[in-house]
């Protein structure tokens, strides 16, 4: 029951209008129609707008929860989402892990299936009257484009090109448990107008990635399906369709996974629990689980290890942080009766603390117990455990090295700016 402005833009498959009750956003409308090659092949298929919606929603959605800037706000209906009011960049950004598509036709020599590694990025300039010609970086900044205000530069290239491989990754890793592999994904960015930074933005449904299920070309369920027709039917729409369709019941269990895990806390004293505590906040912004046990392994060596075995019983993976001041008996004892992980995070006082840690760093042999000062270092290490395993943990930690270095590389330009 939206008030709609004025119509800010259509394109091939998607219309933008203002939402004058929501200043700044805008709604992102999509229509039943898939094209191909700059539109030179356009069919209307009955029901993609929702298939569109639905894809999109999901995907920045997981972007969003994982800590990647994004202009989407919320899903509105069946066809339809809000997003932030953006001024859009002019460019595609294309990340590949496989050559294939027009890499191939690009690079004479290249054999199809070639994987890169790191992902390789391109970027092309939309102009559909030339066929979105390939962009270096170096036109890119000389183009001198300025959105809302934020002239694009070196340092916003470098975040757009460092963002997307992020983004792909992030996506990457989340269709491998469905034994999906992503081969290619094409993005685009715009300014928020209100914020005046760079956003993922646009969409990215069926028609912006390759997918191919267990790996194989032949199983893809992506656009590429519409475009390699021969000629378009009804049967052949209603089978482009079906694997939109798929994509579209799958892409929601990107939201979900099935790996538990959960952080256990012991701590030595009472004493402690400022620091524990702050391991348990640490822990929750990657999701994970977090409970705070008292146990001294000095004092009551058998109340330790009957806690371990209680968490052992149960088959839901765990790391044990131990945190015990002046001389660390917990961790050490912990190591050498669980093949569970424990990690050390002595909270060190000022006086002794220099002394104190060598009882955390120097083990007798056989024991795994790394050590780390800090209550957030502590969490990231358990975090990158159960990323192994869990798509939504490891998703966050991608996305927090990259909120890092863009902001190392702003802190950066602020600084030249004001030199100058």
């Amino acid at each position: 029951d939206l008030k709609l402005g004025k119509k800010v833009n259509e394109g091939k498959t998607k219309e933008v209008y203002e939402l004058p009750d929501i200043p700044g956003c805008v709604l992102m409308q999509s229509k039943d129609q898939i094209t191909a090659g700059n539109a030179a092949r356009k069919d209307r298929m009955e029901g993609k707008a929702a298939i569109s919606n639905t894809t999109t929603s999901c995907v920045f959605q997981l972007l969003q929860e994982a800590g990647i800037k994004t202009a989407f706000v919320r899903k509105q209906s069946d066809t339809a989402f809000i997003a932030a009011h953006c001024e859009m960049i002019p460019i595609e950004w294309v990340c590949r892990r496989i050559a294939t598509g027009s890499f191939l036709k690009r690079n004479p020599g290249v054999k199809e299936g070639y994987k890169f590694y790191p992902p390789k990025i391109e970027m092309f300039y939309k102009d559909d009257a030339n066929n979105d010609p390939q962009w270096s970086e170096e036109q890119l900044i000389e183009a001198k484009f300025c959105f809302a205000g934020l002239s694009i530069g070196r340092t916003e290239v470098d975040i757009m090109a460092r963002s997307t491989q992020a983004i792909f990754e992030i996506l990457e890793k989340s269709w491998q448990p469905q034994n999906c592999t992503l081969v290619d994904l094409k993005i685009e960015f715009g300014v928020n107008i209100l914020t005046k930074e760079i956003v993922l933005a646009d969409v990215i449904d069926n028609d912006s990635w390759r997918l191919w299920p267990s790996g194989d070309r032949s199983q893809q369920k992506d656009k590429q399906s519409y475009r390699d027709l021969k000629e378009v039917t009804p049967e052949a729409l209603q089978m482009v369709k079906r694997n939109f369709e798929w994509v579209a019941e799958r892409v929601e269990l990107l939201l979900k996974t099935k790996s538990q895990g959960r952080v256990v806390v012991l701590m030595g004293s009472p004493s402690d629990l400022s620091h524990c505590e702050k391991i348990k906040k640490a822990c929750a912004t990657f999701g994970i689980p977090c409970e705070l046990r008292v146990t001294s392994a000095h004092k009551g060596p058998d109340e330790t290890l009957r806690i371990k075995a209680e968490y052992e019983g149960d088959g839901i993976p765990t790391v044990f942080v131990a945190v015990a001041g002046r001389s660390n008996g917990l961790g050490p004892v912990m190591s050498g009766n669980t093949a569970y992980p424990v990690v050390n995070c002595p909270p060190l006082s000022a006086d002794w603390g220099t002394q104190d840690v060598w009882s955390s760093l120097r083990l007798p042999s056989g024991l795994g117990c790394p050590t780390t000062l800090s209550p957030e270092g502590a969490a990231q290490f358990a975090a990158q455990i159960f990323g192994l395993n869990n798509h939504l943990v490891w998703a966050k930690l991608r996305s927090n090295m990259l909120n890092t270095w863009i902001s190392l590389k702003q802190a950066d330009k602020k600084l030249r700016e004001c030199t100058l």
